[in-house]
């Protein structure tokens, strides 16, 4: 099964890398308002996030979902060259 992935926006992508973007993008104080997880909201580091969402599904979930929107946002804001 060749391509297996190819519609998948998460191929490829750690979560490390998701929580980073977010995180540059938002900041902790806004990621914390849009995903309501304490791990965003008290003490927020990159560590204890990933921790925290690796043991989650329903959280990592939801900040896929965003990570997801934020790229699709990017996309559709892009100047054509």
């Amino acid at each position: 099964m060749t391509g297996g992935q190819k519609n998948n926006p998460l191929h490829g992508i750690t979560l490390q890398q998701i929580v980073t973007d977010l995180e540059a993008e938002y900041g902790w104080q806004e990621l914390g308002r849009r995903i309501n997880i304490r791990c965003f909201q008290s003490d927020p580091s990159i560590k204890s996030s990933l921790k925290f969402l690796r043991k989650t599904p329903w959280a990592r979930e939801k900040v896929e979902q965003l990570w997801i929107l934020l790229q699709e946002r990017k996309t559709v804001w892009k100047t054509p060259e």
